[in-house]
């Protein structure tokens, strides 16, 4: 009798055991494995942070997500954000509801200096999405040689950056970047960016580049880069690939045979691409830079200085007329914390609010005072929708914000922050049906995973951590506008981060179970 009370028991236990075998357990979705396969019913089990078991799922979870109806894909890479503060904002929350679990930041040149005590302090503040970074060549630039120097680093700086540029890949980063159009950037010759890809391709690094130019003179700055990829024997990622203004517009396809070309000698070339119309910097960059050299003292030095000033405001006019636009009306200030009632304000209504005029000259005099008075953020309109829709048909490129992370309700940035995967999914899958469903995924997941070496990232597969997304592919939808730029992306029900929901039926959870990804130890 003993015996089959035991057994009794024992039988009872091993069901216990079995109802709570997995962590989660993801039941009756449409599975979008990333590699670009068609979507297939199944489940996924997770198990202390990664995929466990895809397919059918007999165990139990201690969590049960029921997916029916519902599209089940790897969280989506970001591959190029502006996230150097997520230690400051760990939720978040903009790129969390858009399916982001994975962020790439230190882009454009611009990165922590520190890779080691940037990963520390993420990990103290605990993450919501996982990160990893590139080392900014600006920030690189800036220390080794003390400011925006026009000129080329001595003998002792160049060592000095290459030694901070080993620095940054020894404790873990993916790679270089560079922002070729932003100080002291601007100053840097192509021989100065290859002796530091030198040093990130030693590590197995990626070279990220904001091109020098996105203008009419886009071609020139590609050659540039591809340069720097033989050079340096280095993968290179073309950052935010785009044509800047109506004098470029209409050479997508030459760009694309370029890099197409430099493909086909052996080259590892890849872009990626924000599916906005409008791009983002610093109303600086509209300024020479020559008169931005050194900083903002010596800016505003200079601008006390008539004749210079004088010169600064012929080139101004001089590169509107190259770029075929008749004024600043393209460029919307999205943050001025110096006088926040010109947020969401265009050059010249903010001239007219200023200075009481709209001319071309007040344009630029308003301009040249935000700059002096600590600048400002805006948006520029100027890319056109058929270029944007050819770069996004290309198989090469993949999906980036081009964002940080965002403070809701502050300021007017960019509804890409909020928006950027959505849109991919909503305009450019469903309504314009320009990419299939499993290709827009694998841009957003695998692609990025093997471009930026996240081994274990970006597929459904047993063995890969469990960054998982459930959405709707019928209801996904991206609110944000320039208008009203606040508004998080629709859609996505549940989001996953190695194995713990921080989006639970649509609400946070508050998890923040996201890490710092290092080079060579993703799962770190």
């Amino acid at each position: 009798m003993a015996r089959l009370i035991l057994a009794a028991l024992l039988v009872m236990f091993s069901a216990a055991s079995a109802a709570e075998s997995y962590d989660l357990v993801i039941r009756n979705g449409q599975l979008l494995d990333g590699t670009g396969s068609a979507a297939v019913p199944g489940e996924i089990a997770v198990q202390a942070g990664r995929i466990a078991a895809v397919g059918r799922v007999s165990g139990k979870g201690r969590i049960e997500i029921e997916a029916a109806g519902l599209l089940v894909t790897p969280g989506f890479i970001d591959v190029h954000t502006h996230a150097d503060d997520l230690d400051e904002l760990p939720m978040a929350e903009n790129f969390l509801r858009m399916g982001v679990t994975t962020l790439i930041t230190g882009n454009c040149g611009s990165s922590r200096l520190d890779i080691a005590g940037f990963f520390a302090s993420l990990v103290r503040a605990g993450i919501a999405p996982n990160l990893a970074t590139l080392v900014g060549h600006n920030t690189v630039r800036e220390e080794a040689m003390g400011g925006s120097l026009a000129r080329p680093p001595t003998p002792a700086e160049g060592a000095r950056m290459r030694q901070l540029v080993e620095r940054a890949m020894l404790d873990g980063a993916v790679g270089l970047s560079t922002g070729l159009i932003y100080l002291p950037g601007t100053f840097a010759a192509a021989d100065e960016i290859v002796d530091l890809a030198k040093v990130a391709a030693t590590h197995g690094g990626i070279y990220a580049t904001h091109l020098r130019y996105e203008n009419a003179r886009i071609l020139e700055a590609l050659e540039e880069c591809l340069l720097v990829a033989r050079a340096a024997h280095i993968p290179v990622q073309v950052s935010h690939l785009k044509l800047s203004g109506p004098s470029a517009w209409g050479r997508a396809e030459e760009v694309l045979s370029l890099l197409n070309r430099a493909r086909a000698e052996g080259l590892a070339i890849s872009h990626d691409q924000y599916v906005y119309t409008a791009a983002s910097a610093g109303i600086g960059s509209r300024i020479p830079e020559q008169a931005r050299a050194g900083g903002r003292d010596r800016y505003r030095e200079r601008l006390a200085d008539p004749a210079l000033k004088a010169g600064w405001v012929a080139e101004m006019k001089a590169t509107l007329e190259r770029n075929r636009q008749a004024d600043y009306g393209f460029a919307v200030i999205a943050s001025f914390p110096p006088d926040p009632r010109l947020d969401g304000k265009s050059i010249p209504e903010a001239a007219r609010l200023l200075r009481g005029t709209e001319s071309i000259e007040d344009q630029i005099e308003t301009i040249l005072e935000l700059e002096a008075r600590g600048g400002a953020q805006a948006v520029f309109h100027g890319i056109h929708e058929a270029d944007l829709q050819q770069f996004l048909a290309d198989p090469h490129t993949m999906i980036g914000s081009d964002s940080g992370v965002r403070k809701f309700g502050e300021g007017m940035p960019h509804p890409r922050g909020y928006g950027n995967n959505a849109r991919v999914l909503s305009r450019y899958v469903r309504e314009l049906k320009l990419l299939p469903l499993p290709e827009a995924v694998r841009r957003m997941t695998s692609l990025p995973a093997r471009t930026f070496r996240l081994d274990g990232r970006g597929a459904l597969r047993v063995g890969a951590w469990a960054d998982i997304v459930v959405f709707d592919p019928e209801t996904v939808s991206a609110p944000a506008t320039f208008e009203d730029p606040h508004r998080y992306a629709d859609g996505f029900r549940d989001v996953i981060v190695n194995g713990v929901p921080v989006i639970r039926g649509g609400e946070l959870t508050g998890a923040r179970p996201g890490r710092p990804l290092r080079r060579g130890n993703p799962g770190r």
